[in-house]
């Protein structure tokens, strides 16, 4: 079963992402936000994406979970340690963004093989 958390999560990523944008261009331009930005807006979608396919019968449901949580955790560490970096000065914590870089490839590879299993089946 398909629940409404990770919809809701994909709205406040995609919404978040307008408003990185939106600092990117007006208050801290080069400072890393336009990343910031573009990863929470293709995650979010990516979210949404996986929870249609899933919700469908299209994709492994277990896997599109799991791919969901990596894409929502992943963009969060991500585009939370450069935004707090150029507002702030200071990091999430040692290595957020790498490790939320990380999530992301290991989610899109979830994604993956939740496509070639349910392709077999």
């Amino acid at each position: 079963m398909w629940t409404f958390l990770p919809l809701v999560l994909a709205g406040l990523m995609g919404a978040a992402g307008v408003a990185l944008a939106a600092l990117a261009a007006h208050t801290a331009p080069g400072a890393g936000l336009d990343g910031a930005s573009r990863m929470l807006l293709i995650h979010a979608v990516a979210v949404l994406a996986a929870g249609a396919l899933a919700a469908s019968g299209r994709l492994w449901n277990a896997a599109a979970h799991l791919a969901t949580a990596g894409w929502i955790v992943g963009g969060v560490l991500f585009a939370g340690d450069i935004t707090l970096r150029a507002l702030t000065g200071h990091k999430l914590f040692p290595m957020a963004a790498p490790t939320g870089g990380t999530l992301l490839i290991a989610a899109w590879l979830i994604f993956a093989l939740a496509a070639a299993v349910s392709r077999r089946s």
